[in-house]
C-alpha cells in the first residue's frame, strides 16, 4: 500500500503534503506533485495536510482516477524530489475541484 497524488493536484500543486513527509518522497512536475510508491512508507501524514484532497492511498483511489496509480510511479522516477514547501501555484484556487484536469497535465 501506498499513497498517490491524483487529478485535483493539476493546476494546483499545494506542497503543504510536502511539509509533514517524513521520507521525502514527494516529487514536483511543473503544475502537480507525486509521491514515489517505493519510497513511501504509508504513514498517511500527507493526505489530511492536502487541502485539494489530491492524496489517496492506492486501493482508495476512485476508480476514474486508476491511471494515476501509474503516472505516480512514472514521474516520480523522473521528476526532481521536492522536501520544501512553497507556494501553490497562481490560479490553484479557481482550479481546485475542478473536472478532467488530467487534460492539462504538463509532463
Amino acid at each position: 500500500m501506498t499513497y498517490v497524488v491524483t487529478d485535483n493536484c493539476i493546476k494546483c500543486k499545494n506542497t503543504d503534503c510536502v511539509a509533514v513527509c517524513p521520507v521525502d518522497c514527494f516529487y514536483e512536475g511543473p503544475n502537480m506533485l507525486v509521491i514515489h510508491p517505493f519510497e513511501c512508507i504509508d504513514c498517511g501524514a500527507c493526505e489530511p495536510e492536502c487541502p485539494s484532497h489530491a492524496i489517496y492511498v492506492d486501493d482508495e483511489v476512485p476508480r476514474d482516477m486508476a491511471e494515476f496509480i501509474e503516472l505516480n510511479a512514472e514521474l516520480s522516477e523522473i521528476w526532481p524530489n521536492i522536501t520544501e514547501s512553497k507556494d501553490p501555484l497562481p490560479g490553484a484556487a479557481k482550479w481546485n475541484g475542478k473536472p478532467g484536469k488530467i487534460a492539462h497535465l504538463k509532463r
